[in-house]
């Protein structure tokens, strides 16, 4: 391991400026930096005479590109060849990479904890939110560099993990519309009927003052909206009640109940999950959550089946309003009027069997998915500290 070189980021990174004045009415397509090394994402385009910059920067495949604000999140990334001839804004920086170096091996550099905590340590600023990085901070970053063959092993051993990820998401998702085409089918020639005429209430919660932080074992929290997604309760998307704030007891989520976003992302409004019978104690709805409470005609889980049915998603994503992209509401209303097929509670306790039993294969595979993923979260971290040999690890995997 001799061959590794301690050097600086900086001798891997040539600062380029390809300036381009921006024309009113010509749009420019645009990327932004995803946080903690995910990479370069989408982002709506700058157009001309609408956009507040004069000039964009020109981004190139290979580039390492740095966010400079909210540098805490280590917002580093490398563009690949879909984003060559994108733009960004002055707020980031690009690089031209070394021959001594893969971009690809930086890209996950910037993936590691070691990285993070670097760009945390050196992000300057009092307002967290507007904390920045300079050019000399970042290019100052230590950084071992192995030879371009040992680089090459890495990449390779992290693409495998990388692929069963990708196969196993892939899966996850392929088996969540099946389940959603398995409901249609099984539920074509049934009556419709208005959810309002088949529920026994709808109950919401409310928004009190609460902690960023989820809530400790033994401290009361509120839900997030995030904590409903269709056919999944996330209990750990929640946030601390500060100490002494009352909540309604009606409000407190109860293993079995249904659960609704009201409010949410124009894709994610309308979610229903069912809360299972191990949620922990202590757990309130917000104002955005509601409980549809069930009359005796209606099954629990064909409820959430039955929501996540085409035409009753159609009906609540068409019936939600809202000025913002990021967040619109629907109506206890409009919730009522969901149509939904009412078959006998037997033929609703197959349907929602029959569909829940995909969606349990789904889950299979996200959960090991997600134990893949921090598997390589570790090999990654352990094969660029030196602790994990690079030789052995291409044995096993």
């Amino acid at each position: 391991m001799s061959d590794w070189q301690q050097i600086a980021l900086g001798d891997l990174l040539t600062r380029v400026r390809r300036k381009v004045a921006v024309e009113d009415g010509v749009t420019y397509p645009a990327v932004s930096v995803q946080m903690y090394g995910r990479g370069l994402g989408e982002k709506e385009a700058f157009t001309g005479g609408v956009s507040k910059y004069t000039t964009l920067n020109t981004v190139r495949e290979n580039d390492v590109v740095l966010r400079t604000i909210t540098a805490f999140e280590a917002p580093t990334g490398v563009a690949r060849a879909e984003h060559d001839g994108t733009h960004v804004s002055g707020a980031f920086i690009t690089y031209e990479v070394d021959q001594r170096a893969l971009p690809a091996f930086l890209g996950l550099y910037f993936q590691t904890p070691a990285f993070w905590d670097e760009m945390q340590n050196r992000a300057s600023g009092t307002v967290l939110r507007r904390k920045t990085i300079s050019d000399a901070s970042f290019r100052a970053i230590p950084f071992a560099l192995p030879p371009l063959l040992t680089q090459e092993r890495i990449n390779e051993v992290i693409g495998v993990v990388d692929d069963q990820i990708t196969a196993l998401d892939e899966e996850g998702e392929a088996l969540d519309r099946l389940s959603t085409a398995v409901a249609g089918d099984l539920l074509s020639n049934e009556p419709i009927v208005a959810l309002g005429t088949i529920l026994d209430d709808i109950r919401g919660g409310r928004s009190p003052q609460a902690d960023t932080r989820p809530p400790g074992a033994d401290e009361h929290g509120v839900l997030k909206v995030s904590a409903v997604t269709p056919f999944r309760f996330l209990p750990e998307e929640s946030k601390a009640l500060l100490p002494g704030t009352p909540m309604p007891e009606l409000a407190l989520v109860q293993p079995g109940d249904v659960l609704i976003t009201r409010a949410n992302t124009p894709l994610r409004v309308g979610a229903v999950a069912r809360v299972p019978a191990d949620v922990r104690n202590g757990l309130y709805l917000a104002d955005k959550t509601l409980r549809l409470v069930p009359s005796s005609k209606l099954d629990p889980d064909f409820l959430v089946v039955a929501m996540a049915l085409k035409s009753a998603r159609s009906h609540l994503t068409g019936s939600a309003t809202g000025t913002s992209a990021s967040m619109f509401n629907i109506s206890q209303e409009r919730i009522r009027e969901t149509p939904i097929p009412l078959p006998d509670l037997d033929r609703q306790r197959e349907v929602s069997s029959a569909v829940l039993s995909v969606r349990a294969n789904a889950d299979a595979a996200r959960a090991e998915a997600a134990r893949l993923r921090d598997t390589r979260s570790c090999l990654l971290a352990g094969l660029l500290d030196r602790t994990i040999d690079i030789e052995s690890t291409e044995q096993e995997v």
